[in-house]
């Protein structure tokens, strides 16, 4: 009599206490946008609420973005932006959100201190994945990236999504849980269990990822900066 396959279950999504990357290694800074203002993703809908602790998560990710750059590691910056029209939004009115990251908005800007470089990618995208339609793919494959470090928001939403498509273009990734905010506390943990059923080395912590960072040299002197 064949066995019954019973699913797994994950109920342990604690992020692990090293980073363990495979290969080289890209931060993917997902949709931390907002344009440095205090509130700005304003309820659309009575029934829509907001997962507190972005306040404390940007001035964090700043840092963490710092600490890539210094360290040499390409860093990829993602933006949520649709043509006021609304012409390029697609199906996501039909779910629990209004009108958002509307072009020229100022809370669609990124948040302050996290402008890409000339030398960095700012990727614009019309859907929740930072993949779907977008050149992150041939971006990621152009650094040779095996592992693809994620943090921004939301947790269930743009991280879930865009941490779905990395697994199913065979990268390894790692969601870094106290940078990701999503858009309630039960569903960002269900959207972390969720990614920790996909790769089980997916979670981990800021820690962690400053950790391993501090195991690398510095970034070589860029010669041209220092004489312009």
């Amino acid at each position: 009599m064949p066995q019954e396959h019973t699913p797994l279950q994950v109920v342990d999504w604690s992020p692990a206490d090293e980073l363990r990357p495979v290969g080289d290694v890209v931060l993917v800074v997902v949709d931390i946008q907002g344009g440095g203002q205090n509130n700005p993703f304003v309820p659309s809908k009575p029934e829509q609420t907001f997962m507190p602790g972005r306040e404390e998560r940007n001035p964090r990710a700043v840092e963490l973005v710092a600490a890539f750059r210094a360290k040499g590691v390409p860093v990829v910056f993602i933006q949520e932006v649709h043509k006021p029209s609304l012409v390029d939004i697609g199906r996501e009115l039909d779910g629990n959100e209004g009108v958002h990251c509307v072009e020229g908005d100022p809370r669609t800007d990124l948040h302050p201190g996290l402008d890409p470089r000339p030398e960095e990618y700012l990727i614009r995208k019309r859907r929740y994945s930072a993949f779907f339609g977008t050149e992150l793919d041939l971006v990621l494959r152009g650094y040779g990236a095996q592992t693809v470090v994620l943090i921004g928001g939301m947790t269930d939403v743009c991280i879930h999504y865009t941490a779905v498509d990395a697994h199913q273009l065979d990268y390894h990734f790692r969601t870094v849980t106290d940078l990701v905010v999503g858009s309630g506390q039960e569903l960002h943990d269900a959207a972390l269990r969720a990614m920790k059923y996909l790769q089980r080395d997916s979670l981990v912590s800021s820690r962690s990822v400053h950790d391993w960072l501090a195991t690398l040299p510095a970034a070589p002197l860029d010669l041209t900066k220092e004489s312009a």
